[in-house]
């Protein structure tokens, strides 16, 4: 019999509109859904992709907590960035949240749903 699935949800509207839910646990795994640089208790987007990243890893940091995990248990992570110019700002970003943990990586150029979304961070954690 397979594990039970439980699903998190930060309260974004987005979740609702789009369809999804922020996490889903499902045994030893939690998958992330892409998080954009939001503060979700005030819904403010800061300006800069650091900032964004910053809050991306936070809401990312808070729901592996509430499934249970830990940001050392992330094992995969994808990023979405709008411009390749940016990719500077933000790698000191993921040196201070992924340096030590080094999980595998992609990251894809492309547009993002609003216009001043500059980063979206999904993961995928393991704790068996």
């Amino acid at each position: 019999m397979a594990p039970p699935r439980r699903a998190i949800s930060t309260g974004s509207p987005f979740e609702k509109t789009m369809g999804y839910s922020r996490a889903i646990v499902q045994g030893d795994w939690c998958f992330v859904s892409g998080v954009t640089g939001y503060d979700y208790a005030t819904m403010d987007m800061p300006k800069t992709i650091a900032d964004q990243a910053k809050n991306c890893f936070a809401t990312i940091g808070a729901v592996l907590v509430e499934a249970g995990f830990s940001m050392g248990d992330i094992a995969r992570v994808q990023y979405t960035v709008v411009r390749r110019e940016l990719v500077p700002d933000l790698q000191p970003v993921l040196e201070q949240y992924l340096g030590e943990i080094r999980p595998a990586a992609t990251m894809v150029l492309a547009d993002l749903i609003e216009e001043e979304m500059l980063v979206e961070i999904e993961v995928t954690a393991f704790k068996g």
